[in-house]
């Protein structure tokens, strides 16, 4: 029997004493609570796991007549052995199974460890004890549905179901236009939005599984959804091209503070949308907003300087969130920009503190808060986005450094965030390794930090015992360290797509990319897919998403390459082979959307890749 089994997250303490407990084929689940109904789908969840792993199926009881030689597993509360909140005990002797939580949340996360467990067994399980609880209380994802994709029911329940067994606890769905607002449908009509009832399911598909949905709608910048239709552009800071941090950009962007409609015009979205959720938080988003100051505040912005501007209608946004029982979370990134205000902030708000880079300071931010006396999460992410296939060792260091520092500024949560910027080209799987990394580094840091990664997301994020898929996202995470240069945000063949034929071989970020280079890498990163022995019910869709994935990194490859070719029939030759492997991959890209997603925002999303063809074609 062995001994050194793999867990995400691998638990606190785990003990291993001699013998083995054999699971036999009519022993029962004991609920020892005085109130069975609140343990029943911990229970049932045991049960499935029993059935699909070892093929037991244990029947499920509440009375203590039993006899003990019947029952195989114990699950009861206990405030004795367990003493943090979330924590469980797992004791394994050659007479059964007892797990025992400090509360239901703790029991379930017992259950989740055991069926970890169960995948690595067969017919007995080694004797041990596992004591184990959380670093943080909140252990949250935060997914994209605003920047094209807006996932299906059957994925969004799939992946909740996945994270709940990772020990995720807190789920946000981040909003710009993609709720079925009924009193806005214009906004939406052709977003493909979540509707109020598919939220109510959602949350209540959520608690079962001990997560927090929470309601998410950004409320300040972010806002061009809205802002570009005729209805609400009066609302808007500006119209027409203004200067910003990131250069010039083209309004409109965000809500206008001064304006006497946008609060009102807030109260009927918060009105509208919030009573579909349980939760009692609220994300009212408030982030980069580069143009605040550019148009209709900006006499205000010069009067009461930007920050006092942004922080004055935050608080108001502060009352009217609190006015109806929720607590706030608000994105930090404007406030830190303004450190001074800071200590203004009700002592009641959450500041989500973002960065997406290996060395953001979080280090400086999460300091300056604790100071201030504010709650506030730490928020990485998974490097998914403008990336392709990932960044492995940025998001290893982004999410070891969020994770560190939290600990040590007593951060409330740890909110890993997952994003879809300039198209959403990245598909789910390539996120697999982030989500698992963020429920590992915050359930236990110490023991996370050293885990075979490609091991552990193999096992129990792509069910994938031979490790190949695990470590085949992992290098292809890595492929752009051959690139020859760094970019903030973003990896060099993502923006070789995005960027037009004729400016890739002059533009900063991307100029000197080293193309063969990372094409081996490719090559040498796909030979892992010959041993994978996926189990998972869309193993065959997951294997076209990684070979769709696949093709495209090829395909930046040989365009990056045809922007430096100097031989004019070399470079016809190259711009026919590439319209024609760009016309079929974007037939499969279609095909792949629409298995996961909805179709709204397929069409702005394909319409990046169909540039690019018209390019080959001129």
């Amino acid at each position: 029997m062995d001994r050194n089994m793999f867990f995400l997250p691998v638990p606190r303490r785990v003990i291993y004493l001699d013998g083995d407990f054999a699971l036999g084929d009519q022993a029962m689940i004991l609920i020892d609570h005085p109130e069975p109904q609140q343990v029943l789908f911990t229970a049932k969840r045991l049960q499935s796991a029993l059935e699909t792993s070892a093929g037991k199926h244990w029947e499920i009881t509440a009375s203590k007549a039993v006899p003990a030689d019947q029952v195989g597993v114990t699950l009861k509360l206990s405030l004795e052995r367990v003493h943090r909140s979330q924590g469980y005990h797992i004791e394994v002797t050659g007479n059964g199974i007892v797990i025992e939580g400090r509360d239901i949340a703790g029991l379930f996360y017992g259950v989740c460890t055991l069926g970890q467990i169960l995948t690595q067994v067969e017919g007995t399980v080694p004797c041990l004890e596992i004591h184990d609880f959380p670093d943080y209380k909140t252990r949250g994802v935060m997914l994209d549905i605003s920047r094209n994709k807006v996932y299906k029911m059957e994925t969004l329940l799939d992946l909740v179901d996945r994270l709940a067994g990772l020990k995720i606890n807190q789920l946000q769905l981040y909003t710009e236009h993609t709720f079925a607002y009924r009193n806005h449908p214009s906004v939406w009509e052709y977003a493909s939005p979540m509707t109020g009832e598919e939220i109510l399911k959602l949350d209540h598909y959520c608690r079962e599984r001990q997560i927090e949905l929470v309601p998410n709608q950004n409320s300040f910048g972010h806002m061009q959804p809205w802002l570009s239709k005729p209805k609400y552009a009066h609302l808007a800071e500006i119209h027409g091209e203004f200067e910003s941090k990131w250069g010039k950009r083209q309004g409109p962007f965000s809500l206008s503070p001064i304006h006497p409609g946008t609060l009102p015009f807030l109260r009927s979205l918060y009105d509208e949308l919030l009573p579909h959720f349980s939760s009692k938080m609220f994300n009212i988003g408030c982030d980069e907003t580069i143009d605040l100051g550019k148009g209709m505040s900006k006499a205000a912005c010069e009067k009461e300087g930007i920050g006092r501007v942004y922080l004055n209608f935050l608080l108001a946004l502060y009352e009217e969130v609190k006015r109806r029982g929720y607590t706030p979370q608000f994105w930090g990134d404007i406030i830190n920009e303004h450190p001074a205000l800071v200590a203004e902030l009700p002592k009641d708000m959450i500041s989500l503190l973002w960065g997406y880079e290996a060395d953001h300071p979080f280090d400086l931010e999460g300091s300056r808060f604790q100071s201030a006396g504010i709650p506030f999460y730490v928020c990485p992410g998974t490097s998914s986005w403008c990336s392709i296939s990932g960044r492995t060792q940025n998001c290893i260091g982004n999410l070891l450094n969020a994770a560190e520092n939290g600990l040590k500024y007593g951060a409330q949560g740890y909110l890993n965030t997952d994003w879809g910027d300039r198209g959403h080209w990245q598909v789910l799987p390539i996120s697999f390794l982030g989500f698992g990394l963020g429920s590992a580094f915050s359930w236990c840091l110490k023991t996370n930090r050293s885990i075979d990664i490609p091991e552990v997301i193999s096992r129990f994020l792509f069910e994938d015992p031979m490790g190949a898929m695990g470590r085949l996202v992992y290098d292809l995470g890595n492929i752009d360290r051959m690139a020859g240069v760094k970019i903030h945000n973003g990896t060099s063949l993502f923006w070789t797509m995005q960027t037009p034929l004729d400016q890739i071989t002059t533009d900063l970020r991307i100029g000197g990319s080293n193309y063969p280079a990372q094409l081996e890498a490719i090559d040498q990163a796909i030979q892992a897919v010959l041993s994978e022995r996926m189990q998972r019910k869309d193993a065959a869709l997951i294997r076209r998403e990684i070979a769709n994935t696949v093709r495209l990194l090829r395909h930046a490859c040989g365009r990056g390459m045809l922007a430096g070719e100097t031989n004019p029939h070399q470079a016809e030759r190259m711009r026919q082979e590439l319209a024609r492997d760009m016309s079929e991959f974007l037939e499969e890209y279609r095909e792949i959307w629409l298995a996961r997603n909805r179709p709204g925002g397929l069409a702005d999303s394909a319409a990046r890749f169909e540039a690019r063809l018209e390019e080959y074609r001129q």
